[in-house]
């Protein structure tokens, strides 16, 4: 008889930062002897399952947002909120079903508001308390807390001191059931000899994903240096050489890690999970918030303030000047990261 408890880990499948952070979590379970299935669908599925092909997937599809190229993102999201709260009840259904199926006795959910149970130790985990929107801000937040505080932990992923996310994950007001894990990051770091001059992580939704390797890609060519550009698009390991440039479609958590620590310069989103993996590798790094992402361009506003990473817009990125411009910021220092107690996070499952 199997005596381990099984805990099901499910990520929201918007870009693949939300499952990529879930990465050093499942580990965390593994080595503490909870058995973990993983609930997910989409880009997110892929990542996860080419990470830990020998773990048990449960489908659970989340609502398909639409990007549009013409309408501001904040504006389509506003627009589309009705089908968000339909697709939070719809999971909210769902996950009664399945955790009576697979004899689940825990959940973690990454920013998927429906998967509580009352009867069932609930985590959701989240570094977005105070979501950035420029109308309705209070309103908005009220929502998220009235869900966030139906889980029986919110788990914030960050410090409580000198935090990352700034306001985000530190706001005035913090929900009644929080519990700061610090920030977590799939990557580890290690000297390594620097290969590339520029490293290009892509990732978040559709369309802005494609219309920045397009701008990148043609810019990279101009600039005639040892580049290696990881496209996200789980679909295929096909790699691309152009000349002095490296295109690979899709690459693993240790590749990534070596990729990155491997160039000299860092060209990437600006979303929280790749702020976190370049915090751990002390890395520099010039960042692009996706058009219209709020919280994207928050975080890269907030670290260029700081003077650690150089940001621009899609829009008028042009890589010489970043390239020029970036020598003038610090970069991720090496900083002694708070180690989290896994077994007191863990206790939620044991009591």
């Amino acid at each position: 008889m199997n005596s381990k408890k099984r805990i099901l880990v499910a990520p929201l499948d918007w870009g693949l930062g939300h499952a990529s952070r879930c990465i050093p979590i499942i580990r965390q379970l593994q080595q503490h002897n909870f058995e973990v299935l993983v609930g997910s669908y989409g880009r997110s599925e892929q990542l996860l399952k080419k990470e830990f092909p020998k773990l048990q997937f449960i489908r659970i599809e989340g609502v398909q947002i639409k990007y549009h190229n013409r309408i501001p993102l904040s504006v389509s999201m506003f627009l589309q909120i009705p089908k968000i709260i339909y697709s939070i009840f719809k999971e909210h259904r769902e996950i009664q079903q399945i955790v009576e199926d697979y004899k689940i006795d825990g959940i973690i959910s990454d920013n998927r508001y429906g998967l509580y149970l009352s009867n069932t130790p609930s985590v959701f985990i989240t570094h977005q308390l105070q979501i950035q929107t420029p109308v309705l801000k209070i309103f908005i937040q009220k929502i998220n807390y009235y869900f966030i505080e139906k889980f029986t932990k919110c788990w914030i992923i960050d410090c409580k001191e000198d935090n990352l996310a700034g306001t985000l994950s530190n706001p005035k007001k913090l929900p009644n059931n929080h519990k700061y894990i610090g920030t977590q990051s799939r990557l580890k770091w290690s000297e390594r000899k620097v290969k590339y001059n520029i490293g290009v992580i892509l990732s978040g939704p559709e369309p802005q994903r494609s219309n920045f390797e397009k701008i990148i890609l043609s810019q990279l060519e101009m600039y005639n240096k040892k580049a290696v550009v990881i496209l996200g698009k789980t679909e295929s390991k096909e790699t691309i050489r152009k000349g002095k440039i490296t295109i690979i479609n899709y690459a693993k958590s240790k590749e990534i890690n070596q990729y990155i620590l491997q160039s000299e310069m860092i060209i990437c989103r600006s979303g929280y999970s790749s702020i976190m993996d370049l915090e751990k590798l002390n890395k520099k790094a010039i960042l692009i918030a996706t058009p219209g992402q709020t919280e994207q361009e928050y975080l890269a506003n907030r670290l260029s303030e700081k003077r650690i990473c150089f940001s621009t817009t899609q829009n008028n990125f042009n890589l010489n000047t970043a390239i020029s411009e970036s020598k003038k910021y610090t970069g991720f220092i090496k900083l002694e990261n708070m180690e989290t107690n896994w077994k007191e996070v863990f206790n939620i499952f044991e009591e």
